[in-house]
């Protein structure tokens, strides 16, 4: 959480519920399996759950996984609910294993809410729930590094993945390159620990590297974006709050799809009237079509569709085969990581 707060975004500006659903639908049915919902905080969102069941729906299209990144918080008043609705995966960011520390951390109280939320993940996958639970750490150094080896710890006896993260710069982080802790420094000083941690194989466009201490039940994975970074095998695509695309975490291009489909709603936000009236022009233009009669209506919803994956699919052929590299990441303006999503 930055110092002086954050800057929370007109209602107008940001995606409704039925908006998102679409974008989501429009993904899947172009083969997109994964969808993950991060923040901000997805959790305080007032119609998570329902969002969250609209989503889940689509595992009729292909959708195989629902994962949310969290703080952890107030995820396990939710986690039951959310379950149903079919989560498969969960990434906690926790920086810190001290309670003493959490809240200088993250300038408010929580952490017993949070490792509430981790047991209570762990609890429900006991009982069968299937969710893979991830705790994402940024390792800074002179900050935490001294909690990389409790981190570890936690392996032994848990079937979860510690995933440290190599601090990046983005704005108004005050990043320094003397902080950050890269991947083989981390390695190495696992290893003065536990010598024998090894390297498992990666599955494929995975972003992070997966070890293991041999006999433990957990694993530890490396987001290594710093030093060596993976953007010519990454396949995410983000879409922030707000409705811009953005194909690469470290790239300050972005590419509007709010506007596009709000276009024949005036610009107006999209609620489930709008998108149901934009499906009965659709409907008109076929029955049209199908009178052999011309059609001068506004556009209809698979012409919507088209002009969407258009946008989409120009943005993802200007992607770059990799980032600027620190030393332009560092002077490159780009949003705060609380406005783009973990």
């Amino acid at each position: 959480m930055p110092e002086e707060g954050v800057q929370l975004s007109p209602n107008r500006e940001l995606l409704t519920t039925p908006e998102i659903y679409y974008l989501s639908a429009l993904f899947v049915n172009q083969g997109v399996n994964k969808i993950r919902l991060t923040g901000g905080e997805p959790t305080v969102r007032k119609d998570i759950i329902p969002l969250m069941q609209q989503i889940g729906s689509l595992r009729r299209n292909g959708l195989k996984e629902l994962a949310l990144t969290t703080n952890g918080i107030s995820l396990h008043r939710k986690l039951d609910a959310m379950a149903e609705a079919g989560l498969t995966g969960v990434n906690i960011s926790l920086d810190t294993l001290d309670p003493l520390q959490f809240p200088i951390l993250t300038r408010r109280q929580g952490f017993s809410a949070v490792m509430k939320s981790i047991n209570r993940v762990q609890e429900m996958n006991k009982l069968g729930a299937g969710i893979k639970l991830k705790i994402n750490c940024v390792a800074m150094r002179g900050v935490n590094h001294d909690q990389i080896i409790p981190f570890v710890e936690m392996t032994r006896d848990q079937d979860i993945e510690i995933r440290f993260i190599e601090y990046m710069p983005f704005g108004g982080n005050k990043w320094s390159q003397r902080k950050m802790l890269p991947y083989a420094e981390l390695v190495e000083l696992i290893r003065t620990r536990y010598p024998t941690l090894s390297r498992l194989k990666d599955a494929k466009n995975d972003t992070s590297k997966t070890w293991q201490v041999p006999g433990f039940k957990g694993r530890v994975g490396f987001i290594t974006s710093m030093t060596h970074n993976f953007c010519g095998t990454c396949n995410r695509l983000r879409i922030t709050s707000d409705g811009n695309l953005k194909v690469c975490l470290h790239g300050n291009t972005e590419v509007n799809l709010r506007d596009v489909i709000r276009a024949d709603n005036r610009g107006e936000p999209m609620d489930d009237a709008a998108f149901e009236a934009i499906r009965q022009i659709e409907l008109d233009r076929r029955k049209h079509a199908e009178d052999g009669l011309r059609f001068d209506g506004e556009q209809g919803w698979i012409s919507k569709e088209r002009q969407l994956l258009d946008v989409i699919g120009a943005a993802v052929k200007r992607k770059k085969a990799k980032h600027a590299g620190m030393g332009k990441l560092e002077n490159m303006e780009n949003r705060p990581m609380i406005l783009i999503g973990g």
